[in-house]
């Protein structure tokens, strides 16, 4: 990471310089001759954007079923801006969901408004203007100094891409009473807006709107697990690397690295868990070793450049070969997991592949002599005592989030029917933690999970990640041709 404390002077984000300028190190902006010499002789750059094929038709429609829900009302959407990591260097930049929903590429520090007109609205893009040739900028900022940065798009080529009207951030001018929603940063040009309360109804109404995918949306999801499952190939050839060296953040950086060359990266943090770590439901620290006798989870998802992610986990044998009390405890939640994908269809209310996945980990549990009191008991809005070993849901919607849709209502939500064209997660698993001492001592460390990205479709379901084989034999098998 470069950068020259004598140009660098961007407010919060940048680094510190001296009082005193040692003259063997001037400031280049007290350099004239620098300065004048540096604002010419450079000629023109690509600037034309990477927007996904097909986006600006999919966002148009959007915005248009946006602004069918809400009439008549000055709707806004912030894209955010990437947070610091430690003094002047920030993390990625990820736009806001919504944002991307209706823009369809991520740019930072910009907010798309949609202007009530008659007969809908009329959406203007406002944005930042990079800085170029010309303007001292170019070379003295390092956020958005195309000379530290790179060849950035402005407003003209944002404009001929997405068939959006653009505006420069400084013209922005929001009504009191407009909806806000997005990401509103603390620093940067849209601070501003810090004070301007955020709409719950617009957050939800964007939400609810998102549930049911479009055949664009439905590609785009269908190639980011596509492009996981090729992943998965690719993670699983590096375990033996990874039990000699390297542990569980070798096959984390191994499928990153997959996420980063075939999409725009992983859609969240990489979970690899080995051993004793597969039992923790969020092990993204993947800080541990690989132990050859153990399971392996890898719960993994590319996330394309639209921003639509995979979510899809798989629960392997390092060795390549279940161990007995291994295959019993994925045998039962493959039956979980089976169960749950039956129970996935149009019309079908969204709690029942949650249900019938439970009811299968309650029984097995209960034939296993685990559970403190009968299947009933256990099952019983009172009981739950299953859930002790599973403590978390066993699907969610999936789209341009991970955990899609969060921001709907529950009736919406959870209080539901499944329709056509909803992308959801089924995931059951068993979490057998090392240190639960109502255990019997060789379940004790052992952790499985079993996860498909499953479109809802006009007849039944269709599992997209279906390449990737459930059953302990077919694991088996599938590792071996892979070696």
């Amino acid at each position: 990471m470069t950068t020259d404390r004598a140009v660098v002077d961007t407010g919060a984000r940048s680094m510190p310089r001296p009082a005193e300028p040692d003259p063997r190190m001037p400031r280049l902006a007290d350099a004239p001759g620098f300065s004048a010499w540096m604002l010419d002789g450079w000629g023109e750059a690509d600037r034309t954007p990477v927007v996904p094929s097909g986006s600006p038709t999919a966002t148009a429609i959007h915005r248009d079923r946006l602004s069918s829900a809400l009439p008549g009302r000055t709707l806004a959407i912030a894209a955010g801006r990437a947070p610091m990591r430690a003094n002047d260097t920030a993390f990625e930049f990820r736009a806001d969901s919504d944002f991307l929903w209706l823009v369809g590429v991520g740019i930072e520090d910009a907010i798309v408004v949609l202007e009530p007109v008659a007969g809908g609205h009329d959406a203007v893009l406002y944005l930042p203007a990079p800085f170029r040739p010309g303007d001292v900028s170019f070379f003295a900022d390092p956020l958005r100094g195309e000379l530290w940065v790179g060849a950035m798009p402005g407003l003209g080529e944002y404009a001929d891409a997405l068939g959006v009207r653009t505006r420069r951030i400084e013209e922005l001018d929001l009504p009191g009473d407009a909806l806000l929603a997005g990401a509103v940063p603390a620093s940067g040009p849209l601070s501003a807006l810090g004070g301007h309360p955020r709409s719950g109804e617009l957050a939800q109404v964007l939400a609810e709107l998102r549930m049911v995918k479009d055949d664009w949306e439905i590609a785009e999801l269908r190639a980011a697990v596509d492009a996981t499952v090729d992943g998965f190939a690719a993670t699983a050839l590096e375990i033996p690397r990874a039990v000699g060296r390297g542990g569980e953040r070798w096959l984390q950086g191994t499928f990153d690295r997959h996420a980063r060359t075939f999409g725009a990266g992983p859609g969240y943090a990489t979970i690899v868990g080995s051993g004793a770590h597969a039992p923790i439901l969020h092990w993204v620290r993947a800080e541990g070793a690989v132990d050859p006798e153990a399971l392996l989870l890898l719960d993994m998802g590319v996330e394309r450049r639209s921003g639509y992610t995979a979510d899809v986990t798989r629960t392997v044998p390092a060795s390549g070969t279940f161990s007995p009390v291994q295959r019993q405890v994925h045998d039962l939640v493959e039956a979980s997991h089976r169960a749950g994908l039956a129970a996935v269809g149009p019309g079908r209310d969204w709690v029942d592949f949650h249900t019938a996945s439970m009811e299968v980990i309650a029984q097995g549990l209960s034939d296993w002599g685990i559970l403190p009191v009968s299947i009933d008991e256990a099952l019983s809005p009172e009981g739950q005592h299953h859930r002790r070993f599973i403590v978390c849901g066993v699907g969610h919607h999936l789209g341009i989030d991970v955990h899609d849709c969060a921001s709907s209502s529950h009736a919406a939500y959870q209080g539901a029917r499944m329709a056509a064209g909803m992308v959801l997660t089924v995931e059951p698993g068993l979490y057998f933690h090392a240190f639960d001492e109502t255990l019997p001592p060789e379940l004790r460390g052992i952790g499985a999970r079993i996860e498909d990205d499953v479109l809802v479709t006009d007849r039944g379901s269709e599992v997209l990640s279906s390449r990737l084989p459930i059953d302990a034999a077919g694991i088996e098998a599938w590792m071996a041709t892979l070696r």
